[in-house]
């Protein structure tokens, strides 16, 4: 049946996007802790390369590329699009932030209290601005309302979330932790991600508004996902030439 004007959709959730959103927030997170070892030379110098590919694993796939499958598994009942700008612009805050917030705890190489709480706060702010910025680019034919106090839980989360997740990028040394730690991170960000959509209520209206780029279709979500994994693919390629370079020059010295 479809909504009538007036009615309050009952959002449900597509059980395999949502798994596929947690498993993005999983090897987004583990490749970033991996690019987080190596953003910052022995001498304290920033390696623009992974901090670029520790930026864009954690903003870009850990967290944007969660939070988008995450919109494609909420079935309102109406037909949903996305609003192309404000999407687009979501993608590039996560990832720029993500990359700020990372240069700030590990400024010189050495971790820092000072720059490891400004950047949660940044982090966990910005991660907030992502996620109601994607809300804001959902096309539908609904209105919105909003519980500010679900809205402070999810920011409390964003920022607590950003915390752990930097002091581990900063201070696990095995390969082991940091995969542990990935999951744990996964969760906080899928908190983070599905607290900030329980905030808002949609009340079903006459149309969309009206938009001149939109994104949409069957099967997105999949393509996000496929997408998102390839980019971790090569980032983790470019990790381990990395790594191999640099254990090469340990054993020649």
């Amino acid at each position: 049946m479809n909504p009538i004007v007036g009615q309050v959709l009952v959002p449900q959730y597509q059980i395999g996007a949502v798994v596929l959103s947690y498993i993005m927030a999983v090897l987004g997170s583990l490749a970033a802790l991996q690019c987080a070892k190596h953003m910052f030379t022995p001498q304290g110098t920033l390696d623009k390369g992974m901090a670029t590919a520790a930026a864009v694993a954690l903003g870009g796939i850990g967290i944007w590329s969660m939070h988008f499958i995450g919109m494609l598994a909420y079935r309102t009942g109406v037909p949903v699009a996305y609003d192309l700008i404000p999407t687009a612009v979501s993608l590039v805050a996560a990832i720029v932030i993500s990359g700020a917030a990372l240069y700030l705890t590990g400024r010189g190489g050495r971790f820092g209290v000072p720059g490891w709480v400004a950047g949660s706060i940044l982090a966990g702010l910005g991660v907030c601005v992502m996620h109601y910025l994607g809300m804001y680019a959902m096309n539908l034919r609904a209105s919105m309302s909003w519980d500010v106090e679900r809205i402070g839980l999810s920011v409390a989360i964003a920022v607590v979330a950003a915390a752990a997740a930097l002091w581990l990028a900063f201070n696990l040394t095995t390969l082991r932790h940091r995969i542990m730690a990935a999951f744990v991170m996964g969760v906080a960000v899928c908190a983070m991600h599905y607290t900030g959509m329980s905030a808002v209520t949609l009340v079903c209206t006459a149309e969309a508004p009206a938009s001149a780029w939109k994104i949409g279709g069957r099967d997105l979500d999949l393509m996000v996902f496929v997408t998102a994994a390839a980019v971790l693919l090569y980032i983790y390629w470019v990790v381990s030439g990395r790594a191999i370079r640099q254990r090469g020059k340990q054993t020649a010295a």
